[in-house]
């Protein structure tokens, strides 16, 4: 067995990255060794989808959140030699390339999620004021690649799906800008929020009640809205009868929709449609988005939810949709891609050369060093909790491999923030991290409805205040 003294390269540093990292270090010190980790990222800040895919309105998030940085700074101060450095601001296979990382590290690990929105291939879907799900969350969530404004000029607006984050698009839309204002939302996307004249949201799913992909506490959260009426239609709930829940969370759930429905119209201002069993067929409209056309379906009676079409065809006008029907990977440059699947191929967290090799399993030739976890390594589905498996599986491989004398020794020596420094990449750091994170909070503290924080959104505006507060930190 080879003694455990590693260096290894971790690339995204959402919540599947920083759980790799902290198992992985304490793996290393269980088994009496050391282990040296960099968490690369390719934005300023950490945290991933945390930070940039998750509704602002959310409060649970922040357990999650403080939870994270717990584990990043309790492996990232107090010590010589920081177990994990988080270096941000750097893309890997565009500021250094993965084989730059193998000559320097015993292993890399990809933990680069999902954050591209799945295609829906119906005609029209290509029309102007037709978006994608995953755009408009980064785009309320102040991320810093995408616009700062977004049209929000329609009053009736669709979002196809049935999954939290449909429900999550829907709920933005249909609340009003005065109750998010306590929250940690961007000043510029609070100021498109509050111009917009939106009154119905329709929230579009092809299965019906009993096979809705939400949670209860992202269901209940609708029903909170101020001024918001949750609208049900009879015909939809038909197929229940007689139906017992398969589990306590679907009993939640419909019992809290059958409130819902019992409690009918208030007269709120606005109002958050769910309709069921509709199987979008095509975008209609000449300049734009005009409405939207949809086959009725039906159960099949089969125990997974299965539906067929009617025949039965309705338009619904809209004037804008969001589609919501999932997330698709992005590719790495020089890194084995799963066009179909949007994921890096790999058996149990084991990176392979293709698809074909990851379907054969346990008999496939995995590349030297290399791993994947999270989303990438499994596909866009599944909560935190299932994110931390992941990263459990894949470190034991690690570890195992490394224990077996499998992994390279890395052939340079000098540290990578000498390269880093040598290309000119003005990456961030840590103590980077925590100066932002202090000024994010102050600049809550100090606008005028008393916020919890107050995102900066412009990338180089991140990178000046966090290289500025390393700098006074060191």
């Amino acid at each position: 067995m080879t003694d455990l003294n590693l260096r290894v390269a971790i690339v995204g540093a959402g919540p599947a990255g920083i759980y790799a990292g902290n198992l992985l270090a304490n793996a290393v010190k269980d088994a009496g060794g050391s282990v040296a980790i960099d968490l690369f990222e390719s934005l300023p800040a950490p945290y991933g989808l945390i930070r940039y895919g998750v509704a602002p309105d959310h409060p649970r998030i922040k357990g999650i959140v403080n939870s994270l940085h717990e584990m990043l700074s309790a492996q990232s101060e107090g010590e010589s030699r920081r177990t994990i450095r988080f270096i941000g601001n750097v893309e890997v296979g565009r500021d250094i390339s993965v084989d730059e990382l193998q000559e320097r590290y015993d292993a890399v690990i990809f933990a680069t999620g999902a954050i591209r929105d799945a295609a829906l291939d119906i005609p029209g879907i290509d029309k102007a004021r037709s978006y994608g799900a995953a755009d408009f969350v980064s785009w309320f969530d102040g991320h810093p690649d995408v616009p700062r404004e977004w049209p929000l000029n329609e009053r009736e607006v669709a979002v196809i799906g049935n999954g939290n984050v449909a429900l999550d698009v829907a709920r933005i839309l249909a609340k009003h800008a005065a109750d998010l204002r306590s929250t940690e939302i961007a000043d510029n996307v609070l100021a498109g929020l509050e111009a917009s004249p939106v009154t119905d949201v329709h929230v579009f799913g092809r299965r019906g009640p009993a096979d809705i992909k939400f949670t209860p506490i992202e269901l209940r959260e609708l029903g909170e809205v101020p001024d918001v009426d949750i609208v049900l239609h009879d015909e939809d709930f038909a197929h229940l009868d007689g139906l017992v829940p398969a589990t306590n969370q679907l009993k939640v759930m419909l019992r809290v929709m059958d409130g819902w429905r019992k409690e009918g119209s208030t007269g709120a201002s606005r109002r958050l449609h769910l309709h069921f069993y509709h199987s979008p067929v095509e975008v209609l409209g000449d300049d734009g988005v005009e409405a939207l056309r949809f086959e009725r379906t039906t159960p099949t009676g089969d125990d997974r939810g299965s539906v067929v079409g009617t025949g039965e065809f309705r338009e619904i006008p809209v004037q804008a949709v969001y589609r919501a029907v999932g997330y698709y990977g992005s590719p790495i440059l020089d890194v084995p891609f799963d066009e179909v699947r949007g994921v890096i191929p790999n058996v149990e967290g084991r990176v392979v050369a293709d698809a074909a090799d990851a379907v054969a399993g346990e008999g496939a030739t995995a590349l030297q060093g290399l791993y994947a976890t999270g989303w990438i390594k499994r596909g866009p589905v599944g909560l935190i909790g299932h994110t931390k498996s992941d990263a459990m599986e894949t470190v034991a491989h690690l570890v195992a491999d490394a224990q077996a004398g499998l992994l390279a020794a890395p052939a340079e020596e000098a540290d990578v923030l000498d390269l880093l420094t040598e290309r000119g990449t003005e990456y961030t750091t840590w103590d980077g991290w925590v100066a932002l994170d202090a000024h994010e909070r102050a600049l809550g503290e100090n606008h005028r409805h008393a916020r919890e924080r107050v995102k900066v959104v412009p990338r180089d505006e991140q990178v000046e205040i966090s290289r500025a507060g390393e700098l006074q930190r060191s």
